[in-house]
Protein backbone atom coordinates (compact mmCIF):
# COMPACT_ATOMS: atom_id res chain seq x y z
CA UNK A 1 0.00 0.00 0.00
CA UNK A 2 1.15 3.41 -0.89
CA UNK A 3 -0.15 6.02 0.70
CA UNK A 4 -1.68 8.42 -1.46
CA UNK A 5 -2.37 5.46 -4.08
CA UNK A 6 -6.32 5.94 -5.25
CA UNK A 7 -6.35 2.48 -5.30
CA UNK A 8 -5.70 1.45 -1.50
CA UNK A 9 -7.17 -1.26 -0.82
CA UNK A 10 -8.41 -0.71 2.75
CA UNK A 11 -10.29 3.09 2.09
CA UNK A 12 -7.81 4.70 4.16
CA UNK A 13 -5.86 6.81 1.24
CA UNK A 14 -8.59 7.53 -1.00
CA UNK A 15 -10.47 9.17 2.07
CA UNK A 16 -7.39 11.22 2.89
CA UNK A 17 -7.26 12.06 -1.01
CA UNK A 18 -11.02 13.29 -0.51
CA UNK A 19 -10.30 15.38 2.71
CA UNK A 20 -7.47 17.38 0.81
CA UNK A 21 -9.39 17.63 -2.30
CA UNK A 22 -11.30 20.73 -1.41
CA UNK A 23 -8.06 22.63 0.05
CA UNK A 24 -6.12 25.73 -1.74
CA UNK A 25 -3.90 24.47 -4.61
CA UNK A 26 -1.25 26.85 -2.80
CA UNK A 27 -1.33 27.24 1.19
CA UNK A 28 -3.51 23.61 1.12
CA UNK A 29 -6.05 25.37 3.82
CA UNK A 30 -9.56 24.32 3.50
CA UNK A 31 -11.69 26.47 1.35
CA UNK A 32 -15.56 26.87 1.40
CA UNK A 33 -17.50 26.53 -1.46
CA UNK A 34 -18.61 29.60 -3.37
CA UNK A 35 -20.82 29.69 -6.21
CA UNK A 36 -19.86 30.16 -9.55
CA UNK A 37 -21.57 33.35 -10.43
CA UNK A 38 -19.99 35.02 -7.64
CA UNK A 39 -17.19 34.25 -9.06
CA UNK A 40 -17.84 35.44 -12.31
CA UNK A 41 -18.93 38.93 -11.03
CA UNK A 42 -16.13 39.54 -8.84
CA UNK A 43 -13.26 38.38 -11.44
CA UNK A 44 -11.81 40.95 -13.42
CA UNK A 45 -13.37 41.62 -17.09
CA UNK A 46 -9.97 40.51 -18.33
CA UNK A 47 -10.17 36.75 -16.43
CA UNK A 48 -14.14 35.81 -16.93
CA UNK A 49 -13.67 33.79 -19.57
CA UNK A 50 -11.30 31.45 -17.44
CA UNK A 51 -14.22 30.87 -14.89
CA UNK A 52 -15.00 27.68 -16.04
CA UNK A 53 -16.39 24.41 -13.85
CA UNK A 54 -18.70 24.77 -11.08
CA UNK A 55 -16.93 23.85 -8.05
CA UNK A 56 -15.44 26.77 -6.60
CA UNK A 57 -14.40 27.28 -3.27
CA UNK A 58 -12.60 30.44 -1.85
CA UNK A 59 -9.14 30.38 0.50
CA UNK A 60 -9.86 31.68 3.83
CA UNK A 61 -6.19 32.28 4.52
CA UNK A 62 -5.36 35.61 5.00
CA UNK A 63 -1.33 35.43 3.88
CA UNK A 64 -2.55 33.53 1.21
CA UNK A 65 -3.22 35.41 -2.75
CA UNK A 66 -5.67 32.82 -4.00
CA UNK A 67 -8.86 34.12 -3.51
CA UNK A 68 -11.20 31.24 -5.70
CA UNK A 69 -10.39 27.91 -7.11
CA UNK A 70 -11.70 25.37 -9.09
CA UNK A 71 -10.90 21.71 -7.42
CA UNK A 72 -12.15 19.94 -10.46
CA UNK A 73 -9.77 21.67 -13.10
CA UNK A 74 -6.93 23.37 -11.40
CA UNK A 75 -8.41 27.42 -12.23
CA UNK A 76 -7.47 29.91 -9.55
CA UNK A 77 -7.70 33.52 -8.99
CA UNK A 78 -5.34 35.82 -6.82
CA UNK A 79 -6.09 39.05 -5.00
CA UNK A 80 -4.94 40.68 -7.81
CA UNK A 81 -7.67 39.66 -10.40
CA UNK A 82 -10.54 40.47 -8.20
CA UNK A 83 -12.53 43.05 -8.86
CA UNK A 84 -12.91 44.24 -4.91
CA UNK A 85 -10.53 43.97 -1.89
CA UNK A 86 -11.25 40.51 0.18
CA UNK A 87 -12.15 41.94 3.31
CA UNK A 88 -10.19 38.78 5.31
CA UNK A 89 -6.85 38.97 2.70
CA UNK A 90 -4.09 41.08 4.16
CA UNK A 91 -3.81 44.51 2.96
CA UNK A 92 -7.48 44.44 2.01
CA UNK A 93 -8.00 47.96 1.57
CA UNK A 94 -11.02 48.88 2.15
CA UNK A 95 -12.01 45.77 4.68
CA UNK A 96 -16.00 45.90 3.48
CA UNK A 97 -18.43 44.33 6.43
CA UNK A 98 -21.48 45.09 3.12
CA UNK A 99 -20.04 44.89 0.05
CA UNK A 100 -23.31 45.54 -1.48
CA UNK A 101 -23.84 49.29 0.15
CA UNK A 102 -19.79 49.75 0.22
CA UNK A 103 -20.27 49.71 4.32
CA UNK A 104 -16.49 49.37 5.77
CA UNK A 105 -15.37 47.52 9.11
CA UNK A 106 -14.36 50.96 9.74
CA UNK A 107 -17.85 52.36 9.66
CA UNK A 108 -19.65 49.38 11.36
CA UNK A 109 -16.92 49.97 14.42
CA UNK A 110 -17.34 53.99 13.98
CA UNK A 111 -21.35 53.65 14.53
CA UNK A 112 -20.89 50.99 17.74
CA UNK A 113 -18.16 53.29 19.28
CA UNK A 114 -19.70 56.72 18.56
CA UNK A 115 -23.28 56.15 17.84
CA UNK A 116 -23.95 53.55 20.53
CA UNK A 117 -25.12 50.70 17.94
CA UNK A 118 -25.06 47.28 19.51
CA UNK A 119 -27.23 45.21 16.58
CA UNK A 120 -26.72 44.34 13.28
CA UNK A 121 -30.10 46.20 12.76
CA UNK A 122 -29.05 49.45 14.82
CA UNK A 123 -25.83 49.53 12.58
CA UNK A 124 -27.97 49.15 8.82
CA UNK A 125 -30.16 51.98 9.76
CA UNK A 126 -26.71 54.06 11.07
CA UNK A 127 -24.38 53.53 7.83
CA UNK A 128 -27.04 52.21 5.29
CA UNK A 129 -25.26 48.64 5.41
CA UNK A 130 -27.84 45.63 3.92
CA UNK A 131 -29.99 48.02 2.34
CA UNK A 132 -28.93 47.00 -1.28
CA UNK A 133 -28.34 43.38 -0.95
CA UNK A 134 -27.19 41.43 -4.16
CA UNK A 135 -24.78 39.08 -2.12
CA UNK A 136 -24.86 36.49 -4.33
CA UNK A 137 -22.81 38.62 -7.17
CA UNK A 138 -21.40 41.16 -4.32
CA UNK A 139 -20.10 39.53 -1.45
CA UNK A 140 -17.11 37.59 -2.04
CA UNK A 141 -18.70 34.70 0.05
CA UNK A 142 -21.81 34.98 -2.48
CA UNK A 143 -24.11 34.74 1.44
CA UNK A 144 -25.47 37.74 3.33
CA UNK A 145 -22.70 40.22 5.30
CA UNK A 146 -24.77 39.36 8.14
CA UNK A 147 -21.85 37.28 10.28
CA UNK A 148 -19.15 39.96 8.64
CA UNK A 149 -21.33 43.23 10.21
CA UNK A 150 -21.51 41.43 13.97
CA UNK A 151 -17.85 40.28 13.57
CA UNK A 152 -17.21 43.95 13.32
CA UNK A 153 -19.68 45.00 15.65
CA UNK A 154 -18.03 42.48 18.45
CA UNK A 155 -14.56 44.31 17.49
CA UNK A 156 -16.18 47.69 18.33
CA UNK A 157 -17.52 46.73 21.37
CA UNK A 158 -14.36 45.26 22.57
CA UNK A 159 -12.62 49.08 22.16
CA UNK A 160 -14.80 50.36 24.26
Amino acid sequence: MVKGNITCSYGCCSQDLAQNRGNCPVCNNKGEAVGKVTVEHLVTDDNRKAVEGDQYRICLNEECDVVYYNVDNGVKFLKNQIKVPIWFKKDANPKYACYCSKVTEEQVIEAVLKHGAKTVQEVNVITGAMKNSNCKENNPMGVCCHKIIQEAINKGLAMK
